[in-house]
């Protein structure tokens, strides 16, 4: 009944752990969360490297080893994010960035007190209440 409720993504994560049992170790060792996992899955994409803990001779691929050829793997990563975002979406959240951070400066403006003008030091006339002229 619970699984009902759960999100398309978390149901697809489900099934993804269950075709690469490597990850279930993953967690079992304590080398990584499910949170963790989940995100790096919902971010990277089945297909990444990341999800091949195998190597060719079917023992397991150290950490240290995978991250050595990492700086290029992880330049090709940050280009297909790119490829992959919604132009028109980023712009969105970047234009409510925008307007929280108006608001908050809006808010701090407020509270600030702004230093009193010094008045200058005259002869403390008292203004007389009704301005006359010569003629």
């Amino acid at each position: 009944m619970a699984e009902d409720k759960l999100h398309p993504s978390v149901g697809r994560f489900k099934e993804f752990v269950s075709n690469n049992p490597h990850i279930v170790k993953e967690v079992r060792e304590g080398k990584a969360t499910w949170q963790q996992l989940y995100e790096e899955w919902y971010l990277l994409g089945e297909d990444d490297p990341r999800w091949n803990g195998q190597s060719e001779t079917g023992k397991t691929v150290p950490a240290e080893a995978k991250e050595a050829g990492g700086k290029s793997d992880l330049m090709k990563n940050l280009l297909n994010m790119a490829k992959k975002m919604d132009a028109a979406q980023l712009q969105g959240h970047l234009y409510n960035l925008s307007q929280a951070l108006g608001a908050i400066q809006g808010l701090i403006g407020q509270f600030q007190s702004s230093p009193p003008p010094q008045a200058q030091h005259r002869e403390m006339v008292p203004p007389q209440p009704f301005p006359y002229r010569k003629d």
